[in-house]
């Protein structure tokens, strides 16, 4: 098997109204597609696709499964942005030799990374 690119990344959430709040008011996300009668939203992030969905008790929130990093602009000002809009951090911000990283949570307890990478001028030992 080779595998070729990643083609979403899937959260579950428990209520999907909830939910769009947050990652489109909070994360400022714009919706790309919605299926499924609004149980499936896809958000378009780059080249990639970010979907929350609410598809049965099959598949769960957690804050223990997988989480999406995703890749800020200014990662002082989303802290921030953050922050002033009462978003719990599973972990608070610190800095690694390739980046600055924090994980935040959603209102279903769903961990996501706010990333950024260092320019390469500034990066240490990345290992």
């Amino acid at each position: 098997m080779r595998i070729k690119n990643i083609a979403f990344v899937g959260i579950p959430v428990t209520d999907v109204r909830r939910a769009r709040e947050f990652y489109e008011k909070v994360l400022g996300l714009a919706v790309s597609d919605e299926m499924m009668g609004g149980k499936w939203i896809e958000y378009t992030v780059g080249d990639n696709t970010l979907a929350i969905a609410n598809v049965g008790g099959g598949w769960r929130p957690s804050d223990q499964g997988t989480g999406a990093a995703l890749e800020v602009e200014n990662f002082d000002e989303a802290i921030e942005r953050l922050r002033n809009q009462g978003v719990p951090f599973a972990a608070e911000p610190f800095e690694t030799p390739c980046c600055h990283m924090a994980v935040v949570q959603d209102p279903d307890g769903n961990k996501l990374i706010i990333h950024q990478l260092k320019p390469e001028n500034e990066k240490g030992i990345c290992k």
